[in-house]
């Protein structure tokens, strides 16, 4: 869908098949990229976004022929995204895992934001788009900034719908490679533990553990490697909350390697002497089913070099 200017006054928007499976939140800011995250949810929060006269969550879906009153939106003063440098375009050119007419999958690396925003002048979708002026990119899923691996992209509007549809349905397959601080309670261990996202005054997220108000969360750990006090594990999302591998390991007590937010300072410390610059979680395989291809899609990223150089000089030790 085309961006739109964000309307000042008080708009109805009828939902027809093209623009029907989004999440209400999801076309409200493609809708008005001007207005802050912020703002939106806000005015969701309040009731003052209605779908056909009724007050709905950020999560509702729009279905066809629904009527979505929008109020007026603050905005902000437009400022045109920053470019990205050319060494950027060519790195993320190269990192091209998979791509066909509807859909691409890229090598993300870590330390880049899949979205600008929040002081940055760009993030990965900008990039990409910059480097393919005109085409339809959207994200169909995120990646923490400091998280390396396979990331999706859709290049139309139906199949940013079906991959929303598998990913709900619980039809892609998402592994992980993490590097923990402690062992894991046992080789093998699924851990259910419901998780609520908080949003501080500054826009950024934490993450917790919460049974009683938190949404349900999933994960399954598979020790792969036992590196002294240390296990380099798989870990496969049933469910994609948001931090959920990092916050489920900090449960566990076994925190991922070099994470500032949720991690043992101690630990990052002593990984930092030995060469770890960054977050020690990638995206290592995706699996899934298009509606458009007839055999599955299954892609791998390999772990980064610098992440494979952290190994081998655990192993010395």
């Amino acid at each position: 869908m085309t961006a739109e200017p964000p309307p000042q006054a008080v708009v109805l928007v009828s939902i027809d098949a093209e623009l029907a499976g989004q999440r209400i939140d999801n076309f409200l800011l493609a809708r008005a990229r001007g207005v802050p995250r912020s703002h939106v949810y806000r005015i969701l929060r309040r009731g003052e976004v209605r779908v056909n006269k009724g007050r709905v969550k950020p999560d509702y879906r729009l279905q066809p022929g629904d009527l979505v009153r929008i109020p007026p939106l603050r905005t902000v003063e437009p400022r045109p995204p920053g470019e990205a440098p050319q060494s950027r375009l060519r790195g993320l050119a190269g990192a091209i895992l998979y791509e066909d007419e509807r859909l691409l999958v890229l090598d993300k690396p870590a330390g880049l934001a899949v979205h600008g925003g929040s002081g940055l002048s760009f993030g990965l979708i900008e990039a990409m788009r910059q480097m393919r002026p005109g085409a339809e990119l959207e994200l169909v899923h995120r990646l923490d900034r400091d998280t390396s691996g396979c990331l999706l992209l859709a290049k139309r509007a139906s199949t940013l719908r079906d991959l929303h549809r598998l990913m709900r349905e619980n039809g892609v397959e998402k592994r992980y490679l993490a590097l923990l601080v402690r062992p894991l309670p046992r080789p093998e261990m699924t851990l259910d533990a419901p998780l609520l996202k908080n949003t501080l005054k500054s826009g950024e997220w934490v993450v917790r553990v919460d049974t009683a108000q938190g949404k349900p969360a999933r994960t399954q750990f598979r020790r792969l490697r036992r590196l002294g006090d240390l296990d380099l594990v798989e870990a496969r999302l049933i469910t994609g909350r948001t931090h959920q591998i990092r916050v489920h390991a900090a449960h566990l007590g076994a925190p991922v390697a070099g994470d500032e937010k949720y991690g043992d300072e101690a630990a990052n410390k002593a990984l930092r002497a030995l060469g770890l610059r960054r977050l020690f979680l990638h995206a290592a395989s995706l699996g899934l089913q298009p509606a458009h291809l007839d055999q599955p899609l299954r892609l791998q990223a390999p772990l980064p070099a610098e992440l494979e150089a952290l190994l081998g000089r655990l192993e010395a030790i």
